[in-house]
């Protein structure tokens, strides 16, 4: 659904050619040992659109980063913290980010766009886990019953 809603979530998906990522990393190498925020910033914005786990996971912890020390860059770093978030699948802090950057900027469509996302990913999840959680619930009752019906004989 999302794909065609918004279009940033779509570009997550599209991961950096490993080379493009090694561009971003030899970047950040050569400024060693104090690379500049930009250059942080970029190399955690690769990470996000990589599908690997750990590579996204970094990237929320340089952008957490980036968030403390960088004020400048705070309302960039929000967005994409939460898009970070969004894609590890931590609705809960994807939704803190991008209401704190809404509450400086109520009119920010990506923000609004990108919260109404995380808002029908919640419901979405909620209605498998409920769906879920009432197949369960319906297997230990017929479970329960067969037992008491064999109990009686």
């Amino acid at each position: 659904m999302f794909g065609s809603v918004y279009p940033a979530l779509e570009e997550l998906k599209q991961p950096l050619s490993e080379e493009q990522l090694n561009v971003l990393r030899n970047q950040l190498k050569a400024e060693e040992p104090k690379p500049s925020p930009q250059t942080r910033f970029n190399y955690a914005w690769g990470l996000i659109k990589s599908s690997s786990r750990k590579h996204q996971q970094e990237a929320v912890v340089i952008l957490t980063s980036l968030y403390k020390n960088e004020p400048s860059m705070r309302r960039e770093v929000l967005y994409y913290l939460s898009l970070g978030s969004f894609k590890l699948g931590d609705y809960t802090n994807a939704k803190r980010y991008v209401e704190t950057l809404l509450k400086s900027e109520p009119e920010n469509q990506q923000a609004l766009t990108l919260l109404e996302n995380i808002q029908d990913k919640v419901a979405q999840e909620g209605l498998i886990g409920i769906g879920v959680a009432g197949g369960v619930l319906a297997v230990g009752i017929g479970i329960i019953g067969a037992l008491v019906r064999r109990n009686r004989k």
